[in-house]
């Protein structure tokens, strides 16, 4: 079962894609991170080789985003509305999902 923090980071995205802007796929989110554009990071544990991801947590803290790790990258494409796999998704511009990356911030 999924905790509290992937239920939001889920809806987050839901809600992001929507009235927000997404930027898809590991690249991209690391990208983000350092141009300090994103609010959220969300990436997938099973992807392999790690290396591909291995960076994203440690960038993240270094440029105090908040960071959620995600069983499955089937279930972060799906909420992203990719319809496939994806390792990592950063947003960047939070739309409706303000308020749950807040919350998402102080836990």
């Amino acid at each position: 079962m999924a905790d509290e923090n992937t239920e939001k980071a889920f809806e987050a995205i839901e809600m992001a894609k929507t009235s927000g802007k997404i930027k898809k796929g590991a690249n991209e989110a690391t990208k983000a991170i350092e141009r300090g554009t994103a609010k959220l990071v969300v990436y997938a544990k099973d992807v392999q080789p790690q290396e591909v991801i291995m960076h994203i947590p440690l960038l993240a803290k270094e440029h105090n985003i908040p960071c959620i790790a995600v069983n499955s990258k089937e279930e972060l494409g799906d909420a992203a509305g990719v319809g496939r796999p994806t390792a990592a998704i950063a947003i960047i511009e939070e739309g409706d999902a303000k308020k749950l990356i807040e919350q998402l911030k102080e836990a």
